[in-house]
């Protein structure tokens, strides 16, 4: 009688520690699954001061960039330095700032813009767009004024752009397109062609 006790003691007592030291472990369940998630939005918040993520919505950048694609804009890249001839860049557009566009830097603050005859010239230098759909259909002369850049589609003939609604404001830009990480078999890095120039 005397050992079944003893069993029964030794059963018994691990029980009662188990249930009194369950009271912590349940507030550090909590405490961590907090922390986690204090931590979880920091880095959403961090994530969404330095980029943004837009999906290509029509055609205007073919054959660069295609409908549907998700595409990653750095937004510092233009706190660390200033766009260049060439950039795909991220903007809001200037007739609804709601809507979002995304277009080709041509033309920087005092360039001249001349389209005619299916070639863009730059302060009469014409350039050489291997990435263009089709040459433009349409011309026209601008001055781009200061504060603000020349963007184009490269879709040229299927885009609403500068040509058709004037300089866009540097205020206006959300960033850089750096990546498109959506579909998986168009991932990889967005190619910002060094736009060249042939002899006038």
């Amino acid at each position: 009688m005397e050992k079944s006790n003893r069993i029964l003691e030794e059963v018994t007592v691990p029980l009662v520690e188990q249930v009194g030291d369950g009271r912590p472990s349940i507030l550090r369940f909590f405490l961590d699954v907090l922390e986690t998630l204090l931590l979880s939005l920091l880095l959403f918040l961090s994530v969404n001061v330095v980029s943004a993520r837009i999906r290509v919505d029509g055609y205007s950048m073919e054959p660069t960039l295609h409908d549907g694609e998700f595409i990653l804009v750095s937004k510092l890249s233009y706190l660390l330095g200033e766009p260049q001839r060439g950039d795909i860049v991220v903007f809001h557009y200037p007739g609804n700032p709601k809507q979002d566009y995304i277009k080709r830097v041509i033309g920087l603050p005092g360039d001249d813009i001349s389209i005619a005859h299916g070639t863009v010239q730059v302060n009469s230098m014409v350039l050489s767009e291997d990435y263009i759909a089709a040459p433009p259909h349409y011309e026209g002369v601008w001055t781009v004024p200061a504060d603000t850049l020349f963007v184009l589609g490269d879709n040229r003939n299927n885009s609403s752009d500068s040509h058709s609604w004037g300089p866009l404001p540097m205020d206006y830009i959300v960033g850089r397109a750096v990546f498109i990480y959506w579909p998986l078999q168009s991932w990889g890095m967005i190619d910002h062609s060094a736009i060249a120039v042939a002899a006038p």
